[in-house]
């Protein structure tokens, strides 16, 4: 064989080798059959599920070749198997699996990550289903409402459509049929059929479970935006935001490890400050570990070991930050949360207890429109201050926040809770005891010299402006 010819046969080798190793496809009883590259490892066991899944549902198998899951040999059938005594079980294609993947499937190999999810307030989101938010979605604006809205971020309690005889109902296929108003649902405090609570597809999503998404801020801002906790569109505010998307491509998002003032510094995001790692710090499944306030109820309150976990986030501030502006931000912070609570929430749950107790409101919620009136502004209002505030967005802070509170506080609620409490000795006491902190002196209480000096000043500055 000449030289040439054997050049020729080394390469055509070399071509079927190489055409081995790649995605290819070949037709085999009709139908087109998937290999996949070969740092993808398929498990003879997974091997139908691609081959087949590769025709009825190829954005799945696309989203899975590109995960870390399939370079490790994770596949479908290491999440989705069942046992034969689990309620969800049934036989597809002589296997048996389920179709929901909960905390209990992931801990087989995240034992430690689903533990400590499992302790954080993402996991008791569900706890909606039984709260005053849950009587406003479910019954005032209807269940559907609830299922579509609330329960997709807070999680549903996954049931069954059943028989006359309370036995779950299965397909022609044999699969069980899920009741429509809990699945599909991602909720991160989901109430699974196998006792678990969560989802971890929430943040981290099917079937990729890309890093680079679960660290993005509009991850978290599925969930958290809106008129009661927009913090995405604090975050997008901010400067922290604002350094995030002019410079994006810096940001290092697919990072193993992703330390912050390590791996990148071109601008925090709610993963790193909440979640992910420091120079000092570990990652954690527990954003509630960094925080020093609770600004979801009425009136804030400081978290339980709150001096450390204060100093695990200034761990995270100190990545880009002095010491010293870091201390000075939160009295900064602080500053606003003791000034809502002590000047408006604290009165106004005052108020509102009175009320109730002196039998001038029912104890229903949402039957009486100052019910309604003060949910707005606590809920509404009053978060937007409180989380413009933890996050730098100064607009939240006050236009979004403050100010409406005020404004509602003083010519919304208050007139109406005046006439409500006319006549009665023991809830009109309580309100002029609230006004008559100094806190609420501008209303009406400012002695004549002290209101001239004021008109004057103000009267100087803007005649001198206009």
């Amino acid at each position: 064989m000449s030289l040439e010819a054997k050049r020729i046969v080394i390469a055509l080798l070399s071509f079927l080798f190489l055409a081995s190793l790649i995605v290819v496809a070949w037709v085999e009883g009709g139908k087109e059959r998937f290999d996949p590259e070969p740092d993808i490892l398929v498990t003879a066991d997974n091997r139908s599920c691609i081959n087949c899944h590769t025709e009825s549902s190829p954005g799945i198998v696309e989203q899975w070749i590109n995960s870390h899951h399939a370079t490790l040999g994770v596949g479908c059938l290491e999440c989705h198997k069942a046992e034969k005594d689990d309620i969800d079980a049934f036989r597809h294609e002589g296997k048996l699996i389920a179709t929901i993947v909960t905390p209990n499937d992931c801990a087989t190999c995240h034992a430690a990550i689903v533990e400590e999810f499992s302790q954080s307030h993402h996991a008791s989101a569900a706890n909606i289903l039984g709260s005053l938010d849950n009587v406003l979605g479910e019954i005032i604006e209807g269940m559907p409402a609830a299922a579509n809205g609330c329960q997709q971020c807070h999680g549903s309690k996954v049931a069954f459509l059943t028989d006359a005889d309370g036995d779950i109902k299965h397909n022609s296929a044999g699969i069980p049929q899920y009741d429509p108003a809990t699945w599909p649902n991602t909720g991160i405090g989901r109430l699974n059929v196998d006792g678990s609570v969560g989802s971890c597809s929430a943040c981290h999503s099917r079937h990729a479970f890309s890093n680079e998404v679960s660290r993005q801020p509009d991850n978290c801002g599925k969930c958290h935006m809106g008129p009661d906790h927009p913090q995405i569109e604090i975050y997008n505010e901010s400067k922290h935001g604002i350094a995030f998307r002019a410079q994006v491509d810096e940001m290092n998002l697919d990072a193993e490890d992703w330390v912050v003032g390590v791996d990148y510094s071109a601008a925090p995001t709610c993963a790193t400050c909440h979640m992910s790692a420091t120079r000092d710090l570990p990652i954690t499944h527990d954003p509630g570990k960094r925080l020093t306030w609770t600004l979801r109820p009425p009136v804030s309150t400081r978290m339980e070991d709150w001096k450390e976990k204060k100093q695990d986030m200034q761990s995270v501030c100190n990545s880009c930050h002095s010491a010293g502006y870091v201390d000075n931000w939160y009295k900064q912070y602080d500053s606003a949360v003791t000034l809502y609570n002590e000047k408006f929430a604290e009165p106004g749950v005052k108020v509102m207890k009175v009320l109730k107790e002196e039998g001038l409101i029912t104890p229903d919620p949402f039957d009486e429109h100052i019910e309604w009136v003060w949910f707005e502004l606590w809920h509404h209002e009053g978060r937007r201050a409180r989380h413009g505030a933890s996050m730098q967005g100064p607009d939240y802070t006050q236009w979004h926040g403050f100010y409406e509170v005020a404004k509602h506080f003083y010519f919304k609620w208050l007139p109406e809770v005046r006439e409500i409490a006319h006549g009665n000795e023991a809830a009109e006491a309580v309100i002029e005891e609230v006004l008559a902190a100094p806190d609420h002196a501008w209303l009406g209480g400012m002695d004549e010299e002290t209101k001239a000096e004021v008109r004057a000043f103000y009267k100087e500055r803007y005649d001198q402006d206009q």
